[in-house]
């Protein structure tokens, strides 16, 4: 018996598994619709305004429920609790150049190059030492870089200004996702997510302040795309990612959430 005790513990630990992966490609098809929002949004409302406002958004629908998990965070770990201000800043850096760049690049181009963070992601844990990717993390990395290529762009990609921007912030993408898988073993979920998007959303307002003061009156025409990316696209899909994350690894929760593009293409198909 004990001999299968083993085996018989592993089946649980597999569903758990599952549901974290079909938990993060749940977020891949709310991200991958909320794209096509944002391709919308990036021509009438300014960057900062629009990701300050929708991630304020998503952090007031989710504070009821973080609320009883204050205790957890304001008790946690000084490191854990400056990591969730890290991971607000890694969002709106990341958030500011995707939005920034799809002002000044294609749609196709824009997604090709946002999911190459399914490269960097990889790349980054074994220059850091502390955890290498198995061969097989590295190939199935690479054939989603190239399936999101050929999707993408029908394999005539013709770089734009704003393929820089794109590039940047997978970089910031990658970080972020790497960050979030080392706090979620620390913290609690919503607390992390609350916390998260409140530092996110005060980067983006303050710099809306400063920089884009005149694309204020159009935020009234583009208010359905705050709601609709601020409550499903932060609100439910960031959140579940991180919920996500407590069992999937970052390479491997980085290959399922790069199926975001695909989706996107679908939406982009349907809808544009």
């Amino acid at each position: 018996m004990s001999e299968n005790q083993p085996v018989a513990k592993a089946w649980p630990e597999r569903g758990l598994r599952l549901r974290a992966d079909l938990t993060l490609l749940f977020v891949s098809i709310i991200w991958g619709s909320a794209f096509v929002v944002q391709r919308v949004a990036a021509v009438q409302i300014g960057v900062f305004w629009f990701n300050g406002l929708r991630f304020l958004l998503g952090a007031l629908a989710l504070l009821p429920f973080a609320w009883r998990e204050r205790d957890a965070l304001i008790n946690a770990d000084r490191r854990a609790v400056a990591g969730v201000a890290l991971a607000g800043f890694l969002l709106f850096a990341g958030a500011a150049f995707q939005q920034a760049g799809l002002v000044y690049t294609t749609a196709g181009n824009a997604g090709f190059i946002t999911g190459l963070y399914v490269v960097l992601i990889p790349l980054f844990l074994a220059l850091r030492g502390t955890q290498r990717p198995r061969p097989l993390i590295w190939m199935a990395s690479l054939l989603a870089a190239a399936g999101l290529f050929l999707l993408s762009t029908g394999g005539q990609m013709r770089l734009n200004p704003g393929d820089g921007l794109e590039l940047i912030g997978a970089v910031f993408w990658a970080l972020h996702v790497i960050l979030l898988g080392w706090l979620v073993q620390r913290l609690p979920v919503l607390a992390l997510a609350a916390g998260q998007y409140l530092v996110c959303a005060a980067f983006g307002l303050v710099a809306g302040l400063f920089f884009e003061m005149e694309t204020l009156p159009n935020l009234a025409q583009g208010w359905w795309a705050i709601a609709y990316t601020g409550l499903l696209s932060v609100g439910l899909g960031y959140t579940l990612q991180a919920k996500g994350q407590r069992l999937a690894p970052p390479a491997d929760a980085a290959i399922i959430l790069s199926t975001e593009a695909v989706f996107a293409a679908l939406f982009g198909w349907i809808f544009l």
